[in-house]
């Protein structure tokens, strides 16, 4: 039994990335596939898709991204846990190595990335930071 699934992700993306792997498959949910979106638009993976399984959760099997045989993803990092959770306003969201990364925020508008909340207005829970 895993208590933080979005840990396990991370976790599960870093660890892939450090062996050299061309993809990682990770148990799919809602939120995952949102976080996955996420980092496929920001350009941190190269691809994604969701493989059907028996039981009814099926996986995300992502492609991962590389340049010069080092990893495009350089630190993932869970901002937010089942423990401590790390809700801020819209002027307080922040910014990931000056701009250079991104912060997922999950808002009541959905999941998004800083510069998006901040475009929107809307506060939210941070969730991870990417850079």
């Amino acid at each position: 039994m895993n208590t933080d699934p979005i840990s396990d992700y991370l976790t599960r993306i870093r660890n892939a990335q450090k062996a050299k792997r061309k993809t990682v498959e990770i148990p799919a949910s809602k939120l995952k596939l949102k976080i996955t979106e996420i980092l496929n638009k920001q350009g941190f993976v190269s691809d994604f898709n969701v493989v059907e399984t028996p039981n009814k959760q099926g996986n995300i099997v992502i492609k991962l991204k590389y340049n010069d045989g080092e990893g495009v993803i350089l630190g993932l990092e869970r901002v937010s846990r089942p423990g401590i959770r790390r809700y801020v306003r819209n002027n307080e969201i922040p910014k990931v190595l000056n701009g250079l990364g991104v912060a997922i925020v999950s808002t009541s508008k959905g999941l998004m990335t800083d510069k998006e909340a901040r475009k929107l207005g809307v506060g939210g829970e941070v969730i991870c930071n990417v850079w």
